[in-house]
């Protein structure tokens, strides 16, 4: 799961929208061509809406960066590409987990036979994957000098990992060589992996970028002075750094050391016809991927209209310009060959308040009926008829649709009522003490709301309405405008008042969104910074049961934990509309991997895609 711009597109098993066919009839012509094995001819071009941070897959952990690592390293599960429902399959693994009747012990085997994309660390030497490997980059998460966003995964949970902490905390420099009883590499092969208690949820993380292997040799040779190796990622997946301009452009190349992977035998009915001319082919089939960083929506859509892009999700903004109502592509369109794949998706778009604050923060009942009429206030519908232009609704529980733990029928929100919002405002003393027209804090100080925002042309749009839902109250806001990086570092250390943010689930668990208002996550993923015992006792709890009825009954406690206390205004669900060119094979929606280049092919009738 991971942090996304709420203006960008937002990303389980359940509940997926597919309106449009997921592949596209291909001509016999090009069916009975088998195309080159990375053929460097072949590029696939993409943009970002949003800048990346760094591709160090324990040091980041926003979404776009995300894309970048799955490319470059390998977890050790995956969700299959083309199964539906959606089910997860080994990756560097060599069979799926053999878990103990406890639900403690974790035995994984390593597949052999699987290399490191040659790098000057490995002096000259082809380094084979191992499960060494993986247990050095899962201490990395432990390692508290990493400062990890998703030590989360592991914390508190590996026996024998607490003294090993402390005493790096103590001497500041974590002993990646000490035995850990909970952590090993019981042979060169097979990782054994001990919790000090069931975590049901487990193989969903280890299908994610920061449980995924990177080689010691490169830390040590790349890393900062926070061990991170954010410019220099080498791992064993399809592809490698080529080049990378910051907030530019990122250019991937075919990893040579790729090991042999085919493209897959069996799918749905409706990958017919894309079997009939991909399975059984190498994989990867294009050399090279680029990606541009875009962040304004209009010059989004335009380069994927001049023909710069293959494929581009359409920013909500200009939805209006592809689709006719209900959801039909136009016809300019149509005739152009591009098809529209289009998915709910398994995200929450929502706007967080830091609960250590002195304005918005706090447990005590002025404070949370501060928030709560900021919620009350704040027109969703205006958000979703003019922002989203349609493509969301609004959030009814913390969990969205598609992912497991959605409870259907559950109304644990707040909603739009202006009115009840300025008398709750007036009951609890905010009221115009100076005669300004703006509301003033109890005690007789400016009131004034300070939300985060970037720069962008589309964040100013949702500021505007923002501002005027908060004066239409006798709000005061202002708006603090930072690059999206920058407000990620911000948002973590607590230094933002408001965020309007969105997280995806890229492993469709409800525990992807509980986790984000459990307190030990503070400084990591709980940007509210919220801190309730019977929340966190019943997140605690929660995985330790498997998928099913009793824990979806904690999940709908810890809801009404959110509403009773607002540290959220949980904002919308929205879906997203990718456009495709005809000459991109092998494209499949798929909510939990977006960008699986992987799978994808270029085909423009036996011209190449070099320009």
């Amino acid at each position: 799961m991971m942090l996304r711009s709420a203006g960008s597109v937002l990303r389980s098993a359940a509940a997926l929208a597919l309106f449009a066919g997921a592949i596209a009839a291909v001509p016999t012509s090009i069916a009975q061509t088998k195309a080159t094995w990375a053929d460097p001819a072949k590029t696939i071009r993409v943009m970002f809406p949003i800048a990346e941070t760094g591709f160090d897959p324990q040091a980041t952990s926003d979404y776009y960066s995300s894309h970048i690592q799955r490319a470059i390293f390998d977890a050790l599960f995956e969700y299959d590409y083309l199964a539906r429902p959606y089910q997860r399959v080994p990756k560097a693994a060599a069979a799926m987990p053999d878990v103990s009747p406890d639900g403690r012990t974790w035995t994984i085997k390593v597949k052999p036979g699987i290399y490191f994309a040659d790098d000057p660390a490995f002096k000259g030497k082809k380094r084979e994957l191992t499960a060494a490997d993986y247990v050095y980059s899962w201490k990395r998460l432990l390692d508290p000098k990493m400062r990890a966003p998703f030590l989360w995964y592991l914390n508190g949970k590996v026996m024998g990992a607490d003294d090993i902490i402390a005493k790096a905390k103590q001497t500041g420099k974590f002993d990646y060589d000490a035995a850990m009883e909970g952590l090993r590499a019981i042979d060169r092969y097979t990782i054994r992996l001990t919790l000090n208690e069931p975590d049901f949820v487990m193989l969903g993380y280890m299908t994610q970028p920061p449980m995924a292997a990177v080689a010691r040799e490169v830390v040590e040779a790349y890393g900062d002075a926070s061990g991170w190796v954010m410019a220099n990622p080498v791992g064993t997946g399809p592809f490698r750094l080529r080049e990378w301009r910051r907030g530019q452009k990122i250019v991937l190349e075919a990893n040579p050391n790729f090991r042999e992977q085919l493209f897959p035998d069996t799918g749905e009915a409706s990958d017919r016809a894309l079997l009939q001319t991909m399975k059984g082919r190498r994989l990867p089939l294009v050399g090279r991927v680029e990606v541009s960083i875009i962040e304004e929506s209009s010059p989004q859509l335009l380069a994927f209209n001049s023909g710069e892009l293959d494929y581009a999700n359409v920013a909500a903004d200009l939805v209006t310009n592809v689709l006719d109502p209900p959801a039909k592509l136009k016809a300019s369109y149509v005739a152009q060959g591009v098809r529209l794949e289009r998915a709910t998706q398994p995200a929450l778009s929502y706007c967080y308040f830091n609960m250590d604050d002195p304005v918005v923060g706090g447990y005590t009942p002025d404070r949370i009926a501060l928030r709560r009429a900021i919620i009350m206030g704040f027109n969703t519908r205006d958000l979703i008829d003019v922002w989203w232009q349609g493509q969301a609704i609004a959030a009814s529980q913390p969990i969205p649709p598609p992912v497991a733990g959605h409870t259907p029928g559950l109304k644990a929100n707040v909603l739009y009522d202006p009115s009840t919002a300025k008398a709750l405002l007036d009951r609890f003393g905010y009221k115009d003490k100076d005669g300004d027209g703006w509301r003033d804090l109890p005690d007789g100080s400016p009131l004034v709301l300070k939300m985060g925002s970037t720069p962008s042309n589309r964040d100013r749009e949702r500021d505007e309405l923002w501002k005027r839902s908060m004066t239409a109250i006798g709000v005061k806001i202002e708006f603090i405008k930072q690059k999206w990086p920058d407000l990620l570092k911000m948002g973590r250390a607590g230094q933002l008042q408001m965020w309007p943010v969105g997280w995806i689930t890229t492993y469709g668990e409800g525990d992807a969104f509980m986790q984000l208002l459990y307190s030990p996550n503070i400084g990591q993923s709980n940007y509210a910074r919220f801190r309730n015992a019977e929340y966190d006792e019943l997140y605690r709890k929660s995985k330790r049961i498997p998928d099913g009825q009793e824990r979806n009954t904690l999940y709908r406690r810890m809801s009404e934990l959110i509403v009773a206390y607002n540290p959220w205004d949980l904002g919308v669900y929205r879906t997203e509309n990718t456009l495709v060119r005809p000459w991109v094979r092998g494209y499949k929606k798929h909510i939990y991997h977006e960008h699986a280049w992987l799978y994808y092919d270029i085909e423009r009738g036996g011209q190449n895609n070099k320009h």
